[in-house]
């Protein structure tokens, strides 16, 4: 009998023993799995909104610097190759495009352009009120690439987007040319058929088939008009890790009277009771700002068709210098009522302005006289 028991004590050690085996090989395999799948990295955190890193689809675009070092010839000889392959490749006219006239109605959806924020600036109405202005500069923009409805219904972003409801086009918008050494051979071949330089911004705009545009054609201030409400859409600000106090505006702890190492800590985080856990979406130190933001209904007030600068009333998301894009609103109250350059503006042949510097009616010009008797 005893025997028999010590018999059954072994199997069951050695039983218990191989199972701990088992469990360790398959954890430490998850382990393996998970750290060399990058999709499964990528989709851990379930509230992780901001990344530091271009997605893995998208084309390499900066070219890598190597050590080697060029000779002066070589040099030489690079620019004229690229001179010589960008020499008679220039942004078409909008006289010299083949655009196919359509008319406007309210449920057009046009292109946006790519600006950037150079600042903020005062101005004042008529009844002395001050109004505070932000200053977007727009960019060389040209139109990269058009994708028809049906094509642009077949990509991963479009399949999601209209997936219960009808398709648009999507227009694909360059800006700020630059030397092609810069980036990557992959990055400069999205450029081959427009004929442009390689361009250090792109962005997509979703568009109705009646407001598509040809490659190469140049979208300036024009593109907008005065008193029109645009939305503007970027990146916020990034702070990086902050505590509580700044990140949501908690008060903190006393200052004195014996408080110690509380005084801008947040406290509890929850219950001991019946829900005896955080909740999602408690308010805890962490990254603040890199959040990408729409600010809509802002009105243009001032438009500048010499330098293609614009002003609008109100502020952006993002730091000075930032890059934002703009586009018509879509709030249902603030769209146009009356037809606009459609599908964008194009200048005269002759290459004069009709009007320099267009401001709102509401606004005092600098120079007029202030005062009429």
């Amino acid at each position: 009998m005893f025997q028999s028991l010590e018999w059954r004590n072994e199997k069951l050690s050695y039983l218990a023993v191989k199972i701990c085996l088992a469990v360790d090989i398959t954890l430490s395999l998850k382990a393996f799995r998970l750290f060399f799948n990058h999709e499964q990295i990528r989709t851990m955190s379930r509230v992780k909104r901001r990344t530091t890193h271009p997605p893995y689809w998208h084309v390499l675009k900066n070219n890598q610097r190597t050590d080697e070092k060029i000779s002066s010839d070589n040099l030489r000889f690079v620019q004229e190759v690229i001179q010589d392959k960008y020499k008679n490749k220039s942004p078409i006219k909008g006289s010299d495009l083949d655009i196919e006239k359509t008319e406007w109605d309210p449920k057009t959806k046009r292109s946006g352009v790519i600006a950037r924020n150079i600042g903020v600036q005062h101005m004042w109405e008529k009844d002395g009120k001050k109004v505070i202005c932000t200053v977007l500069h727009v960019l060389d923009n040209h139109v990269i690439r058009y994708v028809p409805p049906e094509e642009y219904a077949k990509s991963v972003i479009g399949a999601k987007m209209f997936k219960n409801r009808k398709p648009l086009g999507c227009l694909v918008v360059g800006a700020e040319a630059s030397n092609p050494e810069r980036f990557t051979r992959q990055y400069c071949s999205l450029f081959d058929e427009v004929g442009l330089l390689p361009k250090k911004r792109l962005a997509r705009f979703i568009v109705t088939p009646n407001a598509a545009l040809p490659p190469c054609t140049p979208l300036t201030a024009g593109h907008f008009v005065i008193g029109q409400a645009v939305d503007v859409y970027g990146k916020t600000i990034d702070y990086g890790f902050q505590g509580v106090v700044k990140r949501w505006g908690f008060k903190g702890g006393p200052a004195s009277h014996g408080t110690t190492k509380f005084h801008r800590r947040g406290g509890t985080i929850g219950t001991g009771r019946d829900k005896a856990r955080v909740w999602p979406g408690q308010k805890m130190p962490g990254h603040m700002g890199s959040e990408r933001r729409f600010n809509r209904g802002l009105k243009i007030v001032r438009i500048n068709m010499k330098y293609n600068i614009i002003y609008v009333k109100g502020t952006v998301p993002g730091p000075t210098n930032s890059i934002v894009q703009i586009f018509d609103t879509a709030l249902p109250r603030r769209k146009f009522t009356e037809a606009p350059p459609h599908p964008t503006y194009f200048p005269p042949e002759d290459g004069t302005l009709p009007q320099e510097d267009i401001w709102d009616s509401s606004l005092h010009v600098f120079g007029s006289p202030s005062i009429s008797v």
